[in-house]
């Protein structure tokens, strides 16, 4: 199975492996075709209720956080994460991680960061850093907490919005790393 957004996937993994550091990120339905690209699988997704959900995280016991997205977190940010319903879901679809060990290509590439539970008490994966690319993949919105208003269940305190805001530090870091940027003609040419 591939598309034209395979493309994205395999040029990531050749710019990275070419010396360059080219992250990323992908959020919800992103993150949901890059796991059937990756599993080569177009089945691998489950039916999930999630829509309109604030949600916790549950990070696995003894994870290491070195290299993903919650590397810099607060400590009582993970905690709050882990405890409170601070981040939102908005989704059909996900995986199991019953399915996602079962594909070798999965779970070889990525490992599972985070973990949540749907309206139906289903678990999914709800977070993964690929193993040794910077590639992240999020089944829940970052972006929503700071950004949106127009859904009701979507958290707004501070500790949601530090949520947003650690999530976008990380990518940017990440983004600074790599040598891939206009020249500054370029972005003069294209300013408005």
């Amino acid at each position: 199975m591939c598309s034209t957004n395979c493309l994205t996937e395999q040029n990531v993994v050749k710019k990275n492996d070419g010396g360059d550091h080219f992250p990323l990120l992908a959020v919800c339905l992103g993150f949901e075709l890059l796991a059937m690209i990756v599993s080569k699988d177009k089945n691998i997704l489950e039916e999930f209720s999630a829509i309109d959900y604030p949600s916790t995280l549950m990070f696995p016991r003894n994870i290491n956080l070195n290299g993903t997205a919650f590397e810099r977190f607060p400590p009582y940010l993970l905690q709050k994460m882990a405890k409170e319903n601070i981040v939102m879901e908005h989704h059909h679809y996900g995986v199991s991680p019953e399915k996602f060990h079962k594909n070798k290509n999965l779970s070889n590439f990525f490992k599972i960061v985070t973990t949540s539970t749907c309206k139906n008490r289903k678990v999914y994966v709800s977070s993964v850093q690929a193993r040794k690319y910077p590639v992240t993949g999020f089944q829940w919105h970052p972006e929503k907490n700071a950004y949106e208003w127009g859904l009701p269940g979507i958290p707004h305190s501070e500790s949601a919005i530090q949520v947003t805001q650690n999530t976008a530090n990380f990518f940017v870091r990440e983004s600074r790393k790599s040598s891939n940027r206009p020249s500054n003609g370029e972005v003069l040419e294209k300013l408005i």
